[in-house]
């Protein structure tokens, strides 16, 4: 595409973001939701008409991991409650890292036996997709969560886990990708961790320099626009770095860096600067959230739903089924030795408010065309993602006034 083309997509996706806002509104269904709806239509329109929209879903991947999700991660991580996100530390991190491969193994057990086709859909495939669908993406949940007043630990709870969790369901789908194109399913659960805890603390620590290098700029280089660009090298430099030479995890790496760089600016009111770089965050962090939910209804084509809607619903169960285990199992286990544990009520909100989304279309969206079972997976993912969009996220209003959770801390 040439730069005109590129240029005229930007505005376009811009406006369409813009559109759907008040729609929204009017036919009460998440933001999140209506966006998908609206890059659907708006994709359909373009081909009836011979137009090209440039969004292939081979170039889905890079776009979603290179430009959205550094921006995104940062932004989550750079503004979370810091006081919440200690107090509930090793519940996000038992739900990020216990949790995830609960929920990866279950799912995978329920979709092999599910969907019964072992030449077709060997376990390999159902852990590819088992590791694909435990990434979480609650930003439709969030933000509704928010609206209607829900606990604020609530809310870090499923956000945490979500920051954590992308990274631990990157480098497992990263395993069982290797393992699938190397017909080599001699790995051990030992290699298994040990490959893991270095991907994830590797990423971690770089983070964390990077973080730490970039909090003391920021007390020596003053002025709104200078630390505004910084924030920005960093988002993209930590991630770059990290998964680039260090060959560790960038989501880890720019995660860390966010919450190292937000400890260490200086504890004071926010001022007129703080205020501008905080909104300069929002922006970004919309337009960039805006703009990966409508290029996911750009993806989605109505093929896949003739043609694996079985499958589909049998994921939907696995998920569900393997995540209410998860929650339950792992936050009850959890709470035996907590003082204050994460109840029932809060448990079961977060059962129902674990989506999967742009990671999880990301990764499926990755895998080599070369394994037969490619388009299944990529298939039981879009129509996972469509089921948290369009019916977990409505009705989360609606278990919470049931379970009367508002204001419970």
């Amino acid at each position: 595409m040439s730069i005109e083309q590129i240029t005229a997509s930007l505005v376009v996706l811009l406006l369409l973001a813009y559109v759907a806002e008040p729609i929204s509104r009017i036919v009460r269904l998440p933001y999140c939701s209506v966006l998908v709806i609206v890059g659907f239509i708006a994709s359909e329109v373009a081909v009836m008409s011979g137009l090209d929209t440039g969004i292939r879903a081979e170039n889905f991947h890079d776009l979603i991991f290179y430009v959205f999700i550094p921006v995104l991660v940062f932004e989550s991580a750079y503004r979370i409650d810091k006081r919440l996100l200690a107090d509930n530390i090793g519940s996000i991190i038992f739900l990020a890292v216990i949790g995830l491969f609960l929920t990866a193994s279950l799912a995978a057990v329920g979709l092999f036996f599910g969907i019964a086709h072992p030449t077709g859909f060997p376990f390999i495939a159902a852990m590819l997709t088992g590791a694909i669908l435990a990434a979480t993406d609650p930003v439709a949940v969030v933000s509704r969560l928010r609206e209607i007043g829900a606990p604020e630990r609530l809310t870090v709870l499923l956000e945490g886990e979500s920051l954590f969790n992308d990274a631990t369901a990157i480098v497992l789908f990263s395993l069982f990708v290797s393992m699938a194109l190397s017909l080599d399913s001699a790995v051990t659960p030992s290699q298994v961790i040990t490959e893991f805890l270095r991907i994830f603390l590797g990423g971690l620590a770089t983070g964390a320099v990077v973080g730490l290098a970039a909090g003391l700029s920021g007390r020596i280089v003053k002025g709104q626009i200078m630390n505004g660009m910084l924030s920005l090298i960093v988002a993209y430099g930590a991630y770059l770095l990290a998964d680039g030479p260090l060959e560790v995890s960038g989501v880890m790496a720019t995660l860390s860096a966010a919450i190292v760089m937000s400890l260490l600016r200086v504890d004071k009111p926010l001022g007129d600067a703080d205020k501008k770089h905080d909104y300069m965050w929002d922006v970004i962090a919309h337009i960039a959230n805006a703009t990966v939910f409508i290029i996911m209804g750009v993806t989605v084509t109505l093929s896949m739903f003739e043609e694996r809607w079985l499958a589909m619903l049998i994921a939907i169960v696995a998920v569900l089924v393997a995540r209410a285990v998860s929650v339950y199992g792992s936050l009850s286990l959890l709470g035996l030795m907590q003082s204050r544990p994460v109840d029932l009520r809060s448990q079961t909100v977060m059962v129902w408010g674990g989506l999967r989304g742009a990671v999880a279309l990301a990764l499926a969206l990755s895998i080599p065309v070369s394994l037969d079972y490619w388009w299944t997976i990529q298939s039981i993912a879009f129509g996972v993602v469509l089921f948290a969009l369009f019916i977990q996220a409505p009705t989360i209003r609606w278990l919470v006034d049931r379970l009367d959770i508002r204001g419970r801390g």
